[in-house]
């Protein structure tokens, strides 16, 4: 597609860190495109700089994001129209770019809102989430062809631009997606790419974490062999509200994906008691027992239970890959992983890592870590 407007606009450059457009902040450029019968548009285009993944990447982002946004315009989920696209540089842009309609209302400022409003906003999260449980798929993975309402690879970036080896997870398209990806980062801190300040402590970490794997990252007794939409950014800054709390828009798709059931319909982060989520705290707040209950309303306690006992999905989800420069709020939030598998709630990392290291002591790339750190 070339761009071409039939009316000639006013052009503005909307500043990344202010835009609505909250999600993958930095990631991209946001031009609004304000016409002269007062419309506008917005253009997105994937910012290029030294921390950029490869253009194939950045292209497959792209694409994926226009697929999800054409595939959720067909359905009842409020998403902005795409309306011109094009996935290739060599173009009279210059770039590759989204053109999309610009919806109305501000981003959620959770903090901000009362009891009430919330209650408003999380009954309304609850239908948009049923509308996506009308649409399963049949493997997980990322939509990739505006024409065909279809998964293929991940679209995240995760891990995959640092390495050529992690091209493997980018490919990755079954339920094993998890343990590819804790695979990929011990294989990095193997090779001193990942985690150099702590290599002996975050491979312990994520060698622990590939064990429990298959029983962590879902409820088996829910999952149903079916996939389903997610958004990758659940923090609230997604969803587009008017002054009286009615969203009027769920944007910024660019990393969804299909999951399980028991990983799709799992609180959103914006629901977690963040406090108590990092303090090893593994019981459920206010604002997801609320979301549980909207479930069951609407006839499905399944999804209710699947909110109820989604602690271990989060508290694993949220461990692996984690940024260990805050270690201790990383400690919390592991103890309360261990502690919500029925391990003791007394942690102790020094007394966890002895046991660790003794643990998978035959471990040969272990091994080679410890030596390569001068530990033992």
């Amino acid at each position: 597609m070339s761009l071409r407007l039939s009316l000639k606009p006013q052009v503005s450059l909307i500043n990344t860190e202010f835009s609505y457009w909250g999600g993958g902040r930095g990631k991209n450029y946001h031009i609004e495109l304000v016409f002269v019968d007062g419309h506008s548009w917005l253009g997105r285009i994937r910012r290029s700089n030294v921390t950029s993944p490869p253009a194939e990447l950045r292209d497959y982002i792209l694409r994926s994001e226009v697929s999800t946004l054409r595939f959720l315009s067909a359905t009842s989920i409020p998403v902005p129209e795409v309306l011109e696209y094009n996935f290739c540089e060599n173009n009279p842009v210059g770039v590759g770019y989204i053109l999309m309609e610009r919806l109305p209302g501000n981003s959620l400022r959770w903090s901000l809102a009362t009891p009430e409003q919330r209650k408003k906003v999380t009954t309304q999260l609850s239908n948009i989430n049923m509308g996506l449980k009308t649409h399963p798929f049949a493997m997980t993975g990322s939509m990739y062809d505006p024409g065909i309402h279809d998964v293929g690879p991940f679209a995240p970036e995760l891990l995959w631009f640092q390495d050529e080896s992690a091209r493997s997870l980018f490919l990755h398209k079954g339920k094993e997606y998890f343990t590819a990806y804790i695979q990929l980062i011990l294989d990095l801190i193997y090779r001193q790419k990942l985690y150099a300040d702590r290599a002996v402590d975050a491979f312990l970490v994520h060698h622990f974490l590939l064990k429990i794997a298959p029983k962590a990252c879902s409820l088996s007794h829910t999952d149903d062999e079916k996939f389903y939409l997610k958004h990758a950014d659940e923090k609230g800054e997604q969803i587009l509200v008017d002054n009286e709390f009615n969203i009027t828009g769920i944007i910024d798709w660019e990393w969804a994906h299909t999951d399980s059931k028991s990983g799709a319909f799992n609180s959103p982060i914006v629901l977690l008691p963040v406090a108590d989520f990092y303090a090893c705290e593994n019981s459920i707040g206010e604002d997801e027992e609320f979301f549980a209950k909207c479930f069951e309303a609407n006839g499905h306690p399944h999804l209710a239970m699947i909110v109820r006992n989604g602690r271990i999905i989060h508290k694993f989800r949220f461990c692996c890959g984690y940024d260990l420069s805050d270690w201790k709020v990383f400690l919390g939030l592991f103890g309360g992983l261990l502690a919500a598998i029925g391990g003791t709630e007394d942690f102790d990392w020094v007394t966890w890592r002895v046991e660790a290291l003794v643990r998978y002591q035959e471990d040969h790339q272990l091994h080679q870590v410890t030596e390569k750190y001068n530990e033992n």
